[in-house]
């Protein structure tokens, strides 16, 4: 890598935010900005590249806040919606730098991202503000991004094959239930891990905090931040001290400097 590595998470929430609409629980009505939860999303520098880990909806107001003004590329965990809506939010980096910025998923993820954005993504449906992004199809092989060496990792999001990604010393594993035994082993030696516990019920796709807790008591990285997190886990303030030492609640805009 060719400078200090920054990694930020631009969203920590699930597919509905926090606070969810309609929703008066004590979360949602919360004042403290870390029960604030966009949907899930990070971002990595190395000082010269500059790279995305999804694209949701809330995407615009992510990079305003981040002051995220380039993109080299985009990396993608998998094609739900509320990791890929945002995609079109790309158009000003397209127009700031006039360049096209690639988009790396696997081939389902691929297949998918033509269907619901065919305007960007066909062709001979071109017209001159439209996105400006290609599809690289990528899998659990090593890939290299500017200064980046980025490890794929298969896990699982219930009974679907999703990617979390390690680069150097920090692994991002997002909406995952499980990992197989045969990644196990690429993710040792962590510095950070960012990794999701959803609340504190069992969930058919996503691990709860108990098993959160149970991977990280595994891999035991130095430092561990928990990220897509529903109303439902609790206030910030109350659920962060009773975690354990080196656990935190990821919140948005939280930013490490290596």
């Amino acid at each position: 890598m060719t400078g200090s590595f920054k990694f930020q998470l631009l969203g920590t929430g699930t597919s509905q935010g926090v606070p969810v609409v309609g929703c008066q629980c004590e979360v949602c009505l919360s004042t403290d900005p870390r029960d604030n939860r966009l949907r899930n999303a990070a971002w990595m520098t190395d000082g010269e590249t500059s790279i995305l880990i999804d694209t949701g909806p809330d995407l615009r107001a992510q990079l305003l806040r981040a002051q995220i003004t380039d993109v080299h590329a985009v990396l993608m965990t998998h094609e739900h919606n509320d990791h890929v809506a945002g995609i079109d939010d790309l158009r000003p980096i397209n127009f700031l730098h006039r360049k096209t910025i690639p988009i790396l998923a696997e081939p389902r993820v691929c297949k998918q991202l033509r269907q619901s954005f065919g305007y960007i993504f066909d062709a001979h449906y071109d017209y001159p503000g439209k996105p400006r992004l290609t599809l690289h199809e990528i899998s659990t092989e090593p890939l290299k991004v500017g200064g980046f060496r980025i490890q794929p990792i298969r896990i699982m999001h219930g009974t679907l094959p999703i990617l979390g990604f390690r680069t150097r010393s920090i692994a991002y594993l997002s909406d995952v239930k499980s990992i197989p035994e045969t990644e196990i082993d690429k993710l040792y030696g962590l510095k950070y891990l960012f990794v999701s516990a959803l609340h504190h019920r069992p969930h058919h796709s996503h691990m709860n905090l108990e098993e959160a807790l149970q991977l990280i008591e595994i891999l035991q990285p130095e430092k561990t931040y928990l990220t897509h997190i529903s109303h439902h886990m609790g206030l910030h303030q109350d659920i962060d001290k009773t975690l354990p030492e080196g656990v935190n609640l990821g919140y948005d805009g939280l930013f490490i400097d290596i």
